[in-house]
């Protein structure tokens, strides 16, 4: 009896795995199961039809990548990386020292900068030069439209903690009630029109109550303890002008490789099993 009963548990639950891994659905072959389904509307919170939808598109999006042998290595990532830094007016260890302060695991960062490698690899190859690139014209547009994400403070209130022994500085971040003798401390006010572009993006990008990411001034190791931000103004069009170009140019690729596998669904072999 116990032999029958164990046997009849095991048999369902065979039944049960194949149930939840049994294809739905073909793709080129390629197969996607009752599972990814499932899974891909409880992560993407979507329903059934959106989740085969982005499913499909996937499938043929990585199915075009490998057609046509794109990958992205370590010199590429660090390569856009590298080109997304200077595009926000700073220099790649600043930068990379607050993409840390928003991604706990870099290497999702990493992840998400290597798609977006080979995104653009696969544009400009199935592309072929019919993608428009954004003029001086369609910047100031762009920039006149959007006016609310390129506001910023009119001026920050800050605690200046600086030394030229770094390590004094990092425990003093680490407990700012017990500052070392090595570390100078020193409230300040700064103007936003007064800062160049990094600095101006580091103390946007830090949250009120918070450091900023260490850098080099004057010789010396520097944070800034930001207290307060005062007031609402607008950053110029000439400092952000290259995350501009950057922002068109990405929804630009991003349109274009939509309307691009729109028509791939329509030659595809899609054969729907359950």
């Amino acid at each position: 009896m116990y032999k029958l009963f164990l046997s009849l548990i095991v048999g369902s639950s065979l039944t049960y795995a194949a149930m939840v891994n049994g294809i739905a659905l073909t793709v080129n072959d390629e197969p996607i199961t009752l599972y990814d389904i499932d899974r891909t509307m409880a992560v993407n919170k979507v329903g059934k039809n959106e989740a085969v939808s982005y499913l499909i598109d996937k499938i043929l999006y990585d199915q075009v990548v490998q057609e046509n042998n794109i990958t992205a290595d370590v010199f590429d990532v660090n390569d856009y990386i590298e080109k997304l830094a200077n595009a926000n007016g700073m220099d790649i260890y600043t930068f990379k020292s607050i993409v840390k302060q928003k991604y706990p695991d870099y290497t999702v960062f990493e992840n998400e900068a290597k798609n977006a490698v080979i995104r653009q690899k696969l544009v400009q190859k199935i592309v072929k030069g019919q993608l428009a690139i954004a003029t001086e014209e369609d910047m100031k547009l762009y920039y006149e439209k959007n006016q609310n994400q390129f506001l910023t403070a009119k001026s920050f209130e800050v605690v200046q903690y600086s030394s030229k022994n770094k390590a004094a500085l990092l425990e003093t971040l680490k407990n700012p009630l017990s500052v070392s003798a090595d570390v100078e401390r020193a409230p300040i006010t700064l103007e936003t029109q007064s800062l160049q572009p990094q600095m101006q993006y580091l103390l946007n990008e830090t949250k009120i109550n918070s450091f900023t990411p260490i850098f080099t001034a004057n010789k010396q190791f520097v944070s800034l303890f930001l207290v307060r931000k005062n007031g609402t103004t607008a950053l110029s069009f000439e400092s952000v002008k290259a995350r501009i170009f950057n922002d068109i140019m990405s929804t630009r690729e991003k349109k274009y490789l939509k309307d691009y596998f729109e028509k791939q669904k329509l030659t595809a072999d899609i054969k729907i099993v359950r």
